[in-house]
């Protein structure tokens, strides 16, 4: 019995050993046009072998951030919502964007500039978290390439 408990904790570690971890890239940061104002981050959030929800996104550089969806609003007018959690399925990509899902950076704190970059940890849920150096980029600067 003890020995079919032991073959069965090693093929589940095996199988946990298989999943693909979620995978960050191209983090950066819009900074806002007017002082005091949030700022908004962006990336591209991929991988995984199951379905992945990233729970939330923190950096030492703002008192407090949320992850936030764009929408069209009543009579067409620009909206957001906040959001829980952005789940994506196996093998799928997110990207992080103008115009729909983001991270809002509120009271940003420190010398951020444009051309210096924050670190972002993205939060997933089972996963370990993942931290990232985002690219500071000015309210009317291009997106980074």
């Amino acid at each position: 019995m003890k020995t079919r408990w032991m073959a069965l904790a090693g093929v589940a570690v095996t199988l946990a050993g298989c999943q693909n971890p979620p995978r960050v890239e191209d983090a950066w940061v819009r900074l806002p046009a007017v002082p005091g104002r949030p700022a908004a981050a962006y990336a591209t959030v991929s991988g995984g072998s199951s379905t992945i929800a990233l729970i939330g996104v923190t950096t030492p550089a703002a008192a407090r951030s949320e992850l936030h969806e764009s929408m069209t609003g009543h009579g067409g007018m620009a909206a957001m919502r906040p959001l829980k959690e952005l789940s994506f399925a196996q093998d799928n990509k997110v990207l992080l964007q103008p115009g729909g899902a983001h991270v809002m950076l509120f009271d940003l704190k420190g010398e951020v500039r444009p051309g210096g970059t924050i670190p972002l940890t993205f939060r997933f849920d089972g996963w370990e978290d993942i931290t990232v150096n985002a690219k500071l980029v000015g309210a009317g600067d291009p997106a980074p390439e």
